[in-house]
């Protein structure tokens, strides 16, 4: 029996399609709103959790798709990508650029494109796995699927 998908992991679902991932969105039985709850519920390590944090940035939103294990260092990235400042997304402008809630935000599904860093970190793993638009959903991918999906710059996020 294949299980209903809430409306916003379906259009993550279409855009993964579109994409040509083919991974299967996966429907957790307790939120995973952190990348910690996430990795345990996956029984995966939480560095192979591509988190989505939301930022603003330069007048707009700034999706850094970050290792489960990392902090981003604001300050540090905003210095790497030439930006003025790097401070956290609302929880309304969050949902305005993705359309998604915190905790279950993907890198993909969103009204419009969002400018994506993506952690160099993530690059060592062979599988990653990312929210899906729910708290509850998430979905397999690899690095170069990450990068190709979002169209990212990838960087070093966390501090030096």
């Amino acid at each position: 029996m294949t299980e209903v998908l809430h409306p916003r992991s379906v259009l993550v679902r279409d855009a993964l399609r579109a994409a040509g991932i083919q991974g299967e969105i996966r429907v957790l039985p307790d939120a995973a709103a952190t990348a910690a709850a996430a990795a345990d519920a996956l029984g995966i390590e939480v560095g192979a959790i591509a988190n989505s944090l939301v930022f603003w940035s330069d007048d707009e939103p700034l999706l850094v798709m970050t290792s489960g294990a990392h902090r981003v260092d604001t300050a540090a990235l905003a210095r790497r990508l030439g930006r003025a400042r790097i401070v956290r997304a609302t929880v309304d402008q969050v949902r305005a650029a993705t359309g998604q809630a915190i905790g279950g935000v993907a890198p993909t599904g969103h009204p419009a494109p969002v400018p994506t860093v993506v952690d160099e970190a993530l690059a060592g793993f062979d599988e990653l796995w990312a929210a899906a638009g729910t708290p509850h959903t998430v979905f397999p991918l690899t690095f170069a699927e990450l990068v190709a999906l979002t169209g990212g710059t990838v960087a070093k996020v966390d501090a030096d």
